[in-house]
């Protein structure tokens, strides 16, 4: 069964509230009516009404059971304001800087989910990633024991074999250019626990390099080297479930033959779903690659280690590509106890 549907399944007996701060895209009205039509809870568009409805019209989409939003509007401004300027006044921001502020449909998508009036936000469909990322990075504070904010993608094949149940966790593709060792481990980490919660199986994180198993002293090897003693040490002090395998190649991550033929042992080995890759550039190229050509299906970016779920979608994003992002992010909302209470 394909991740999107183990997952809508679970969100339909756990429905969330997406917030969408470009409403007026037909792809996200398309995406919400799909949320509301397969009852996984309730969408809220953020635009002016009129272009929303017109829109909607032109689609000859129903807008029944999608809230619409305006913010310039909302009786929340004033209270958001107010809040903002308590979470911004440390950088400079005056009250009058915050209700200026909350002219972005982003930031006031993002202080709806810092509020709770939200349980996930998805943006990113018609703004570059910095634009969409930065109230995110902004306002929602970390998770505990992490430092840096990443993102990641799922890739989801058809070949079950590949990583959990044929869906394999790939970070960081969006967010940090040149991580240091100390981020790269808290970017293993934060995916591991995105992994952990949407499949409920141990992570297998592979800490990704050109060489395997000390058979470089690159400096880029020694980065990864240094990560992946790094991230068990933090597993192991905050009891995080989860084996970590690196510097590893690609090839031994995901093939068992490969990883015996170079005499890796672990449980990592030939088995990971859970892909480090150490810089951003290695990360884009190679899940975009393999979504294009191997056509996977891609959800995401999924930010991780923030303490709410949110996710940063592609300009070049479909409906269906929007509708999976939220799908994740909506799952993530959802405490891991019910998810799999039953299981």
């Amino acid at each position: 069964m394909p991740l999107l549907t183990r997952l809508a399944a679970k969100l339909q007996r756990h429905p969330k509230r997406i917030v969408f701060p470009e409403g007026s895209d037909p792809r996200i009205l398309q995406a919400a009516r799909q949320w509301v039509t397969r009852r996984l809870g309730v969408p809220i568009l953020l635009g002016d009404r009129t272009a929303i409805k017109r829109n909607a019209l032109r689609l000859d989409l129903n807008l029944e059971g999608i809230r619409l939003l305006d913010p310039a509007r909302s009786a929340d401004l004033e209270s958001l304001a107010d809040t903002l300027h308590q979470i911004r006044a440390t950088k400079g921001m005056d009250l009058a800087g915050a209700r200026e502020a909350l002219k972005q449909n982003s930031t006031f998508a993002t202080m709806m989910l810092y509020n709770g009036q939200a349980d996930a936000l998805v943006g990113g469909a018609t703004a570059s990633a910095s634009s969409a990322l930065r109230p995110l990075f902004q306002i929602i504070p970390l998770r505990d024991h992490v430092r840096t904010a990443s993102s990641l993608m799922i890739l989801d094949f058809d070949e079950k074999t590949i990583g959990s149940s044929g869906s394999l966790f790939c970070s960081d593709c969006g967010v940090i250019p040149e991580p240091t060792a100390e981020q790269l481990a808290d970017i293993a980490l934060s995916t591991a626990l995105v992994a952990h919660h949407l499949t409920n199986e141990i992570p297998r994180v592979a800490m990704l390099s050109f060489a395997s198993s000390g058979a470089s002293q690159h400096p880029s090897v020694l980065k990864v080297r240094r990560a992946t003693e790094l991230a068990r040490n933090i597993a192991r002090e905050t009891g995080q479930v989860v084996e970590i395998e690196g510097e590893i190649q690609v090839d031994a991550a995901l093939d068992a033959y490969v990883a015996a033929n170079k005499n890796i042992k672990s449980p990592v080995a030939g088995r990971a779903n859970v892909l480090i890759f150490p810089d951003l550039n290695s990360g884009n190229i190679g899940f975009k690659l393999v979504q294009h050509i191997a056509g996977a299906n891609a959800f995401g970016q999924i930010v991780t280690g923030l303490r709410k779920p949110a996710a940063e979608i592609s300009r070049g994003s479909s409906a269906h590509d929007v509708f999976g992002a939220a799908v994740v992010c909506g799952v993530l909302a959802i405490d891991q106890n019910l998810l799999f209470a039953n299981s």
